[in-house]
């Protein structure tokens, strides 16, 4: 359980970074409404607190994509569950896609894990028929990330709300950009 004063600190890092993500410490600490001393006792530097948000937003990330996929009947509606769930979470999830966090190894061991979930999903799915059998896991499992920003990306620039983004992601992962059209 996070303190007060670090819980208004990260809520204000995801304000801040997703509008500006050059934005310094003072910013965040004034969007929170600390001083930058709080700011420095809580997160020695801009790494860690940008690791912190990062930790707290794939769990944000996993809770969501699990409370959405609990009674999905299959692996593939699952796959479309997630993206339903994740793509409104992109004003607090953006800043992972900009911000090279790998070598944090506590952000790595937790990306690495919601890769290898997407990938056995992905398998199931392709067991189930969803998705083509002769698409590398791999392809289908960078295709998802791809889409996931790519609809992010279109919903931060008003070009389309997050339904819209995220069954259009839904639609290319299936059938492409061409509708199923020869």
């Amino acid at each position: 359980m996070l303190k007060k004063s670090e819980a208004k600190i990260i809520e204000a890092g995801f304000s801040v970074f997703s509008a500006n993500p050059t934005a310094t410490l003072a910013d965040v600490a004034k969007e929170a409404g600390v001083g930058r001393a709080t700011l420095h006792r809580h997160y020695a530097g801009r790494e860690d607190l940008m690791a912190a948000l990062a930790v707290v937003a794939m769990q944000e990330l996993d809770d969501a994509i699990e409370a959405a996929t609990e009674d999905a009947p299959s692996y593939t509606e699952a796959l479309r569950l997630s993206l339903e769930v994740i793509i409104p979470l992109a004003d607090r999830q953006m800043f992972l896609a900009n911000e090279p966090l790998d070598h944090v190894p506590e952000v790595l061991e937790a990306y690495t894990q919601q890769l290898e979930e997407t990938a056995e999903a992905v398998d199931a799915a392709k067991e189930e028929g969803g998705f083509d059998a002769d698409v590398p896991t791999a392809w289908i499992v960078q295709a998802i990330e791809t889409l996931t920003y790519a609809a992010w990306t279109v919903v931060r620039d008003g070009d389309a709300t997050p339904e819209e983004a995220a069954a259009l992601a839904w639609r290319t992962l299936q059938s492409g950009l061409t509708g199923g059209a020869k």
